[in-house]
């Protein structure tokens, strides 16, 4: 039997590098034809040229309307059947009092307007065609607490109830809309987290990171790689709909 992923193009947005580059190569390698997209040329071209199989790069800020739509008519000409809702940002790390308005707007604009504008442009086709994927990453901080990370961690609950609802909309026409909900992953992202921990505590990133990996049961951060193989498992199981995956090494059970 012929892998789900074989032959179908795949479009991943944030695919210019850490997680989103991981997803695209695991993408690839499986069999997809992959499309990078991201907001800098030079990252997506990158990951375009470091895939085992066919793809393309191209840009686009997925927080705006225009930039999407432009998006989709440049690949008009493509069939996108798999679309992973990837870029995000992780906002401020303080106390909800000291955030401003547009700090607040900056990271609703990309985790969960740039998710809508993105299903928007790309699921009608896979409702036509009575086929396709969508796959939103959310994080598993939005299921538990993260102090000082309120915006993110509120805009991951919104893509998990977006998703859900999503799905009891494109379901019934035969495309799948999923999410997969991250643990910390290892990475710049985590270091920088893990320096302004340590800034406001008095400690060390190495304190601060010991003191957040040991809520998960495994005892560390799940790697990129690990991650993208996830994903790539997930389109392998046609009757996963409106489901939630957590890759957490552990976190959300404690």
């Amino acid at each position: 039997m012929t892998a789900p992923v074989e032959g179908r193009t795949a479009l991943v947005t944030g695919g210019g590098n850490g997680l989103g580059r991981a997803m695209c190569q695991a993408l690839s390698a499986a069999g997809a034809r992959v499309i990078a997209v991201g907001r800098t040329r030079a990252t997506v071209e990158e990951t375009a040229a470091s895939l085992a199989g066919p793809g393309r790069a191209a840009t686009c800020d997925v927080g705006s309307h225009e930039s999407v739509a432009a998006l989709a008519r440049e690949l008009a000409g493509e069939e996108v059947s798999v679309l992973v809702n990837n870029a995000g940002v992780p906002g401020p790390v303080k106390p909800l009092v000291d955030i401003e308005p547009e700090e607040w707007d900056g990271v609703f604009g990309v985790n969960v307007r740039g998710v809508y504008l993105m299903c928007r442009a790309f699921l009608p086709a896979m409702i036509e065609r009575g086929r396709g994927d969508v796959v939103n990453v959310a994080s598993v901080s939005g299921k538990r607490p993260l102090v000082r990370r309120t915006p993110y961690c509120a805009s991951k609950m919104a893509v998990l109830g977006l998703t859900t609802t999503l799905a009891g909309e494109a379901g019934p026409a035969g495309v799948n809309v999923n999410s997969l909900s991250p643990g910390p992953v290892g990475g710049p992202r985590m270091e920088r987290n893990f320096r302004l921990e340590a800034e406001r505590t008095g400690t060390t990133p190495k304190a601060a990171e010991d003191a957040f990996v040991s809520r998960a049961l495994l005892g560390r951060m799940v790697t990129e790689q690990e991650v993208a193989s996830a994903l790539v498992a997930m389109l392998q199981m046609p009757g996963l709909c409106a489901a939630d995956i957590d890759l957490s090494a552990g976190m959300v059970a404690r």
